[in-house]
């Protein structure tokens, strides 16, 4: 089973675009604080790229921003690539299925809103 649920923070507005069948496709990163703290006392943070497409790329897109907490579901999907050098990398997206939004940065009083992915 692949499913993986992360919340976090936007770290920059999304982006939204179309592919060349007109299908909505909005990407965005995610910093996610981990539950423990290092030896040096400091929490790390995991950033992630995610992936949202459709009806639910165009949401998030309109209503998300730069900062907001949101909760994704979604799958990992996993790419390799050769980078310049000629070295093999690998990378790694979510591609979310639900957004739920946590606390808008603008919103008064944390309302919560969930947009699942409508295909």
């Amino acid at each position: 089973m692949n499913k993986v649920t992360l919340i976090g923070n936007v770290t920059a507005d999304p982006e939204l675009k179309t592919t060349g069948n007109e299908i909505s496709v909005c990407k965005f990163g995610l910093a996610v604080n981990r539950n423990y703290t290092g030896a040096d006392g400091e929490r790390k943070t995991d950033f992630f790229n995610i992936t949202a497409w459709r009806g639910l790329g165009d949401t998030v897109a309109k209503y998300v921003h730069k900062g907001d907490k949101v909760a994704i579901s979604g799958s990992i999907e996993t790419n390799s690539y050769e980078d310049s050098n000629g070295s093999k990398r690998t990378s790694f997206e979510i591609i979310a299925s639900d957004v739920d939004f946590l606390v808008l940065k603008n919103s008064k009083g944390g309302a919560s809103s969930d947009f699942d992915n409508e295909s």
